[in-house]
């Protein structure tokens, strides 16, 4: 039997998980309200944060579990990419509790372990997960990427975003429109009321599977900027339609470099992860290609599409079971790729 403590700590969300042979004990998570009034993520305000609600949450995650501290088999940490503030707060806590306990360290990437998330069993018969190959759509704040993952660590990047993620581009539009920090779930929730075919932007024109989403930002704000002079109430009386088409615009573009790397690769199982999978609008397009393309899909539960450690306590389990420990002079690293 291996039970392994998810500790995440990579951004603003502090959280600890318990997994025992793959099978979800507990997932706690704390959020931080504080960023809100800044308009997005202050990294001082969030590892000092992290600093209080660490202990709190792992505690919680432990007892949710029914599990002792001494039974744990090892401690799985977000060793990067993220916030170098927010991730020394992680893995200082691991570091100390597993030389604590005497059990092995294991480091896991955050970008691999949203898309291991698919690999949470609720329940020991718990089937559903997806098989190798499949292709996996990472999209998030900070990334968005075509991931081919051929098994639990080998995994390639064939696309990726040269410039702003899908998620960014979300919140800054939002921004641009006066809605509050995070912005993209009040654009996913004014899109359901708005005319997704009222507005047209400008799609981005680059080789292969990569995405770009700054020529997006740009012209949806140079477009504002254009229509206010004519009319300064412009976004108030269109806010849903102007919603609906951006949150068309960018799905679009997410899907139509998938759906080519879908062909091209013959590979028809495909998965979506990260923050953005929660859009009803990107969950709905997942279902009409499988319905369309044959594909079979995966999506995530809301509560793992996020920032989790439920999805590193999952990442930790597969590198146990494969004998991957990290020694205990590991750094944090704010930048890497899968």
């Amino acid at each position: 039997m291996a039970i392994i403590l998810g500790i995440e700590s990579s951004c603003d969300d502090t959280s600890a998980a318990v997994i025992r042979d793959g099978v979800i004990c507990s997932n706690v998570v704390a959020g931080q309200l504080v960023h809100k009034e800044y308009g997005g993520v202050v990294p001082e305000l969030a590892s000092r944060a992290h600093q209080q609600n660490i202990i709190p949450v792992v505690h919680q995650a432990l007892k949710k579990a029914g599990i002792s501290k001494e039974e744990l088999s090892a401690v799985a940490f977000t060793r990067g990419p993220g916030l170098l503030g927010s991730l020394l707060v992680g893995t200082s806590f691991a570091k100390g509790f597993s030389t604590a306990l005497d059990i092995p360290l294991i480091e896991v990437n955050h970008l691999q372990a949203h898309v291991l998330a698919h690999f949470i069993k609720e329940h020991a018969e718990d089937q559903s997960h997806p098989s190798f190959p499949f292709l996996c759509l990472l999209v998030s704040g900070g990334n968005s990427q075509i991931i081919k993952v051929d098994s639990y660590s080998k995994m390639e990047i064939v696309g990726q975003t040269i410039d702003d993620a899908a998620g960014e581009a979300f919140d800054k539009c939002a921004k641009v429109m006066g809605l509050p920090y995070p912005g993209g779930p009040i654009i996913d929730k004014l899109a359901k009321e708005g005319d997704a075919d009222k507005f047209k932007f400008n799609k981005p024109r680059i080789d292969g599977y990569d995405y770009s989403f700054s020529g997006l930002k740009t012209s949806f704000l140079y477009f504002l900027r254009d229509e206010m002079k004519k009319d300064a109430n412009f976004i108030e009386k269109n806010r849903e339609d102007l919603s609906a088409s951006l949150q068309k615009t960018i799905i679009e573009i997410l899907m139509d470099k998938l759906r080519n790397a879908a062909e091209d690769t013959n590979i028809i199982e495909v998965a979506v992860a990260g923050g953005v999978s929660a859009n009803s609008g990107l969950r709905a397009a997942f279902k009409e290609h499988a319905e369309q393309y044959g594909w079979k899909i995966h999506i995530p539960k809301f509560e793992y599409t996020t920032d989790n450690a439920a999805m590193v306590a999952i990442t930790g389990y597969y590198k146990y079971l494969e004998g991957e420990f990290t020694d205990k002079s590991v750094t944090p690293y704010a930048r890497t790729s899968i």
